[in-house]
């Protein structure tokens, strides 16, 4: 698709299907997807609601499995690895941002940040350069001691960008980022967004606002589980 470069893609779907069965109704939710992104690249996936774009977005994250097809993420056939090792990528290589911020109530936004990287086994002292840097990154060191709660949506939401790239992720995948918050808000997130793509973050975002498809690299168009148009942008300003 993106045909720039001769190193292989980071993520590459080919023939990508899921259907969901029940009673003894088919939905098909994918139909054959085929797509690549490359180390760096800003790619927004777009299209009306129900068109398969959170479903894309799972699979690509290893929180779903496809019904047909393959997925290779870095080289790695995504069909080969058990429960442990998907979890194992997820916490490592994979940075996730939802659309309803998904803050831990009673743990600081520190502790928030930290987290993932508590379950790696790092050591407290490179978690706490790690967290209080990515803190930093999305302007939100000065609240590392409040809980969510005392946040704004925009602030909670920047939070949990930072808890998404504080473990150095391969790829940041974004599910409606903006969905929960007003536009002044969710323009400030998306900034925050094309600042860290600018740093070298590949990102992959699913946005139904056409608003927010204009700050990514390339635009997949989804409708009723196929892709039926990709455009590059002209600028990445």
């Amino acid at each position: 698709m993106n045909g720039n470069g001769t190193e292989k893609p980071l993520i590459q779907l080919e023939g990508v299907t899921k259907i969901f069965y029940t009673d003894e109704v088919e939905t098909h939710a994918l139909s054959g997807i085929h797509m690549d992104i490359r180390k760096g690249e800003y790619v927004s996936i777009a299209g009306p609601s129900g068109c398969g774009k959170s479903t894309l977005l799972s699979i690509l994250g290893l929180l779903d499995t496809p019904t047909g097809g393959t997925y290779t993420l870095n080289g790695q056939p995504v069909a080969n690895l058990n429960m442990a090792e998907r979890a194992r990528i997820r916490n490592r290589e994979i940075g996730f941002i939802f659309q309803s911020f998904n803050l831990i109530g009673d743990l600081t936004v520190f502790e928030n940040v930290e987290l993932p990287l508590t379950y790696r086994g790092m050591k407290s002292a490179e978690r706490k350069t790690r967290a209080n840097e990515a803190l930093e990154k999305v302007g939100m060191a000065h609240r590392a001691r409040h809980l969510p709660s005392q946040l704004s949506g925009g602030q909670q939401q920047r939070v949990a960008v930072a808890r998404a790239l504080v473990g150095n992720p391969l790829i940041m995948l974004a599910d409606e980022p903006t969905g929960n918050l007003d536009s002044r808000n969710g323009e400030a997130v998306m900034d925050l967004l094309r600042e860290l793509h600018r740093q070298g973050a590949t990102i992959c975002m699913v946005t139904h606002d056409p608003r927010f498809t204009r700050h990514a690299d390339r635009n997949i168009h989804l409708f009723d589980g196929q892709v039926v148009e990709e455009s590059m942008e002209s600028t990445t300003a």
